[in-house]
């Protein structure tokens, strides 16, 4: 049994991500903070004639479990659910994230700030720090961990300076799970994503238009979120021999190099 922990489960990339693995065989655990919605992405997983007898098996063995990973007590509850009821983990895909105010820093809240840290790197890195002392532990050592940064990694928004702060982040914490996780077996994967079509693109404007650095304000190109599902996946699927640093996917012709 393979056991993928998935968090932001309840939408979006998250959502795409536990499909795919599903349908890939994998036993997850989804966890969010609305329980209802991590319901709906287990119930919503392909099952009868248009799945594997894997798939179907998958679906029996996987569970979810609310809670708000920002808070120690929900890390805790998560974990010991993941040691008590499958006593290993194989794959941490750190997906929860939240886009935060669009406003000049000058004009960003101090305190939306702090909770966009807390949500996109703090709950990260304690998610990491857990799976990889699990991943460590269990015989045989080793596993993968896919944190999602974005393209604004790269190249920031105009008007996100929280995000874009988490996000970059998020590259340094890859880079040190990568390295600490060496010696163990241990790899770490970013994935760096543009306009997969989620809920979280009515935060930018790309719908409607978002703002460049221009000062215009453009409908961008979008592309199906099964499409980095299936990155994603091929990610977590890949030999234990081999380390994949890092992936960039964009929709095609969106602004990215040289962002508006």
């Amino acid at each position: 049994m393979r056991v993928a922990l998935i968090t932001g489960a309840g939408s979006g990339i998250g959502r795409a991500v536990a499909h795919q693995l599903l349908a890939d065989g994998w036993t997850v655990v989804l966890t969010g903070r609305r329980g209802q919605a991590l319901e709906q992405t287990l119930a919503s997983a392909p099952t009868g004639a248009v799945a594997t007898s894997a798939t179907a098996t998958a679906v029996e063995h996987s569970s979810v479990v609310a809670a708000d990973l920002t808070t120690e007590q929900g890390i805790e509850a998560v974990f010991a659910h993941i040691k008590d009821r499958y006593g290993r983990l194989d794959l941490l895909f750190n997906n929860a994230g939240s886009f935060g105010p669009t406003a000049r820093i000058d004009e960003y809240p101090v305190a939306e700030f702090d909770a966009v840290l807390d949500v996109n790197i703090k709950a990260a890195f304690r998610c990491a720090q857990e799976a990889f002392a699990l991943m460590s532990a269990q015989e045989p050592a080793g596993g993968r961990i896919i944190n999602n940064g974005s393209i604004s990694a790269q190249i920031p928004r105009p008007h996100s300076v929280g995000y874009a702060v988490s996000k970059h982040a998020m590259t340094g914490l890859t880079k040190a799970i990568e390295l600490d996780g060496r010696p163990l077996g241990i790899t770490a994967t970013q994935i760096d994503i543009g306009n997969a079509a989620t809920e979280l693109l009515a935060d930018t404007g790309s719908t409607t238009g978002a703002l460049q650095a221009d000062g215009r304000k453009v409908v961008e190109p979008m592309f199906d979120v099964a499409h980095a599902a299936k990155l994603i996946a091929a990610v977590a699927n890949a030999d234990a021999s081999v380390t994949i640093n890092h992936l960039t996917v964009t929709a095609q012709g969106m602004p990215y190099a040289g962002r508006g």
